[in-house]
């Protein structure tokens, strides 16, 4: 079936552009109600254009043994080394959430478990994992240690084994939400009586500019609700120190997004907005690349 956008429910969208096929996948939380109940897998749809879309088709269904069936958040894809992996957020009863690595011989899947649960630390809080392969082809993992068990949510880094397939020594901490200026407490009935004000960290996305810095996307609560800012990682490696954007990029209800890569070569930005289930909608927006930083055109 084909599909506009204001029709495709979708959260966190990642695009995968593939120029030998002059095509792009989106995938994304595509679960009717991923907050709660039974979750279903992954979905992909395909375009040549990024308006219409042809779909969905299942890119993930978890096998009855799976460990988790609630919950299935945040896929993203990446090529690296001739396979396909999707990193994806999963949680269980009596399980910490975490993100898992699936792979696939094709972009579109279908997608199976790669590393053995999720890479994320045991006992953490994890989700929204994301690959970055540093100048020396070194794979790691940035995701977000939820503010549910720090109250003021981190971003971290992980080495990941060559394979994919597990974590390589020590989690690294690169930033707190609240360090951005732009990043609002949470306000929200169930937080309010925490000893401890509540800033979030979502959906990590790095980004290599032409100039060669290194810039992050990740997406917090600003004045105006679900919002996404930029850090600069002033040693152009995952280490950072990284250094945040006193302005969001995106600041009206919307965020979760990525820096894809248009066909003809120019850059764009999806992100879902509203921020409400179940009226999420996938948006794209074309980006201009500066020295060492992207603007919305």
């Amino acid at each position: 079936m084909t599909h506009h956008l204001d029709q495709i429910q979708i959260r966190d969208p990642f695009v995968l552009t593939l120029p030998e096929s002059g095509e792009y996948l989106l995938f994304g939380s595509t679960d009717k109600n991923i907050w709660s109940g039974p979750a279903t897998g992954f979905d992909c749809y395909r375009s040549t254009d990024l308006e219409t879309w042809e779909g969905p088709q299942p890119a993930f269904r978890p096998s009855p043994d799976f460990w988790s069936h609630e919950q299935y958040w945040a896929p993203e894809v990446h090529e690296y080394h001739g396979r396909y992996f999707m990193f994806s957020t999963f949680t269980a009863p009596e399980h910490v959430r975490g993100t898992q690595i699936l792979s696939a011989n094709k972009p579109e899947g279908p997608y199976e478990p790669w590393s053995d649960g999720p890479v994320t630390p045991g006992g953490w809080e994890c989700l929204d994992g994301t690959l970055h392969v540093d100048h020396e082809g070194n794979p790691w993992m940035v995701f977000c240690h939820e503010w549910k068990q720090v109250h003021d949510g981190t971003m971290m880094a992980q080495r990941l084994s060559p394979d994919l397939r597990t974590a390589e020594g020590e989690p690294v901490f690169l930033f707190s939400a609240s360090e951005a200026p732009w990043s609002r407490a949470l306000d929200v009935p169930s937080v309010r009586n925490r000893e401890f004000p509540v800033y979030v960290t979502d959906g990590p996305f790095l980004f290599r500019l032409s100039s060669g810095k290194l810039i992050m996307l990740w997406s917090s609560f600003g004045d105006q609700g679900y919002a996404m800012g930029i850090a600069r990682s002033e040693s152009g490696t995952v280490a950072g120190p990284w250094v945040q954007e006193p302005e969001p990029l995106w600041s009206t209800d919307g965020g979760h997004g990525m820096i894809g890569r248009n066909l003809d070569g120019g850059l764009f930005l999806t992100l879902h907005q509203p921020n409400n289930s179940p009226h999420e909608r996938a948006a794209f927006f074309p980006l201009d690349e500066l020295e060492d930083t992207v603007v919305l055109a």
